[in-house]
């Protein structure tokens, strides 16, 4: 039971109404105490009535109206004098004297707490007023012992009735508690249970439907969180997938574009003006792809290879770019311009670099033409003080709120329809490699801004 919810809750409930108890149980005993000793002094007072009524009287009946009313003597002050009504012998001193005239309540609840410890009996004087005004005051003289054997039996009443009301209270609790909270918690802990058995299956993701604010804001939570992993593993299972189809492809695709690097051998022989102006384009083109298709083969995984930084000429890098995207560009109507200073060096590695680079430009390319309005590219760069940054700016339609979100993620940031999604994510993992930064500067009706942070260090 203690390991339980409903268990502890149980106890925890009973002892908390007994201790409620125990504060009641105290001023309780107190006034319990109070209305004895009033109770005593209204015997007394009717007692010595009948003697005022009568001032003969013979010793039996004194003796009886005394005990009857439970005291010993009685005293009452009318007119200013003090006269000792009804009297009997004493069997010890007064011990202590109480004044319930305009008593303060703690003063009444020490004084109970005291009769109620000390097991002694003694004799004790009572003051109060009287009943209807007659007289100033009346006193008496009488025993403690049947007080405090009152006072215990009230007590034990008290605890009896305490015990019944907790453990009612707290067995109605236990079941409140097992309806409202432990059976909604174990639906919760067994539908865990069965999406960690599988949790690739998105039909085992929990639907909230707990009526209880606090475990429908936990189901909501947790919905969010399974639905995250699920996503997670599926693109995880994704990307696997991919990388072996990749590795697959980039085997045979690397010996097909061997053969194509010897033909473009002899193209570079030709003596056609043309020929010679695009052959080393073509050339550079097809190093690049062989030399990623051995990389990939290499590593074996979608993880990108360490960068080789080394000093490099940024204008050239730029020029190529522009090149090879003006050549798929063909006749339609978009202008490219390049801002790179030519003494401009950056350190990087020029190959992923240009694979960043070639990727942003053709992304905007291809969202201008898909538009088929007119548009135009341009990538600058500059150098800071501790900082190199080149920027892409493009007058496309725009990035979509959604591929905002997920710009950088890959299979979620595709800003164009059909896009996979990887290009950017692949770039922002590139720059990172370089200790560099990739973020989406402004986008909207008139264009987008990418800006590329590049530490610049010691050349």
């Amino acid at each position: 039971m203690l390991n339980s919810l409903s268990g502890r809750f149980l106890i925890l409930t009973t002892v908390f109404v007994m201790l409620a108890e125990v504060m009641v149980f105290v001023p309780s005993v107190a006034r319990f105490r109070q209305d004895y000793l009033l109770g005593h002094l209204e015997r007394a007072q009717i007692a010595s009535l009948s003697l005022l009524a009568n001032d003969m009287i013979d010793a039996d009946l004194e003796e009886e109206l005394l005990r009857n009313a439970g005291v010993y003597n009685v005293v009452l002050r009318r007119d200013e004098a003090r006269q000792l009504i009804l009297s009997s012998p004493m069997p010890q001193p007064i011990s202590a004297t109480y004044d319930l005239r305009d008593a303060p309540a703690l003063t009444l609840i020490l004084d109970g707490l005291r009769r109620l410890v000390d097991p002694e009996p003694r004799i004790v004087r009572v003051i109060g007023n009287p009943l209807r005004d007659a007289g100033l005051l009346i006193e008496v003289s009488m025993d403690t012992a049947p007080l405090r054997t009152a006072m215990i039996d009230y007590g034990l009443r008290i605890l009896f009735l305490s015990a019944v009301i907790s453990v009612a209270t707290a067995f109605l609790l236990f079941l409140a508690v097992r309806v409202f909270l432990v059976k909604p918690i174990k639906r919760v802990v067994g539908q865990m249970k069965a999406y960690a058995a599988a949790p690739e299956d998105g039909r085992r993701i929990i639907q909230p439907s707990a009526g209880v604010r606090e475990l429908r804001e936990a189901e909501d939570a947790l919905k969010m969180l399974e639905t995250e992993l699920t996503h997670a593993l599926k693109q995880k299972e994704r990307l696997a997938q991919l990388g072996g189809a990749v590795a697959r492809v980039s085997h045979d695709l690397r010996n097909i574009l061997t053969s194509a690097q010897l033909f473009t051998d002899r193209i570079e022989m030709s003596e056609d003006p043309g020929v010679k102006r695009l052959a080393p384009k073509l050339v550079n083109s097809i190093t690049r792809a062989v030399n990623l298709c051995e990389a990939t083969l290499a590593f074996g995984r979608a993880e990108e290879p360490a960068p080789v930084l080394s000093r490099m000429p940024l204008a050239e890098l730029v020029s190529d770019v522009v090149e090879s995207e003006r050549l798929a560009t063909g006749d339609y109507d978009l202008s490219y311009s390049e801002d790179v200073p030519a003494t401009l060096h950056i350190r990087a590695d020029s190959e992923q670099l240009y694979r960043v680079l070639s990727n942003l430009v053709r992304n905007a390319r291809q969202a201008i033409m898909a538009t088929g309005k007119p548009g135009e590219i341009n990538i600058c760069a500059e150098e800071g003080e501790d900082v190199w940054l080149i920027r892409i700016t493009d007058t496309g339609p725009g990035l979509p709120p959604k591929a905002q979100e997920h710009l950088f993620k890959a299979f979620q940031g595709g800003a164009r329809k059909g896009g996979s999604g990887l290009g950017l994510a692949i770039s922002a993992e590139l720059i990172r490699g370089h200790g560099g930064t990739l973020a989406l500067v402004s986008t909207g009706a008139e264009g987008s801004v990418f800006e590329i942070r590049l530490p610049s260090g010691t050349l």
